[in-house]
């Protein structure tokens, strides 16, 4: 749809995904059979989140969404996964103030899904319960990167 605004044509704003893949996973059982038996207690899960972005061309961006898990610890390591899960977005009629945000926080909450799944079934493959992953506030994290980030230096896209 487009809007006349005194005259001229303006785009919505639009961003598409062109495509989206596991660009990397690693699933391990390193204790199996010995960790698929019953548990003492329930294992201390840790998961890290993170969020990188490149720009392919003038309106292309690559994002990947890295989740990296484990449940146990040392000798009783029940599981340990890595998955960067990746997707080439084309941002249409975004103006640039916005860009950045939009990558950074929109696109990988549109991986996000795809990618819990992915770890849900690993983790089942694994012989565990699916490990379903709690939603991510991908706004939060980015004001936090935002604030650790040193004073006066704008964003970029590594």
């Amino acid at each position: 749809m487009t809007d006349t605004n005194g005259g001229q044509a303006s785009a919505a704003p639009a961003l598409n995904c062109l495509v989206q893949y596991c660009k990397d996973l690693s699933f391990e059982n390193p204790n199996a059979p010995r960790s698929l038996g019953p548990q003492d207690k329930s294992p201390n899960i840790n998961i890290q989140v993170n969020v990188n972005a490149k720009q392919l061309a003038d309106q292309d961006f690559e994002v990947e969404l890295l989740l990296e898990g484990s449940a146990g610890e040392d000798a009783n390591l029940l599981f340990k996964f890595e998955l960067t899960y990746s997707g080439v977005f084309r941002l249409i009629n975004i103006p640039n103030e916005q860009t950045h945000p939009v990558v950074m926080i929109e696109c990988p909450r549109l991986l996000f899904p795809f990618a819990r799944q992915i770890v849900a079934d690993s983790v089942r493959n694994g012989g565990f319960p699916p490990l379903y992953l709690d939603p991510i506030d991908f706004a939060a994290l980015y004001a936090q990167r935002l604030q650790q980030a040193q004073a006066g230096q704008a964003p970029q896209f590594s």
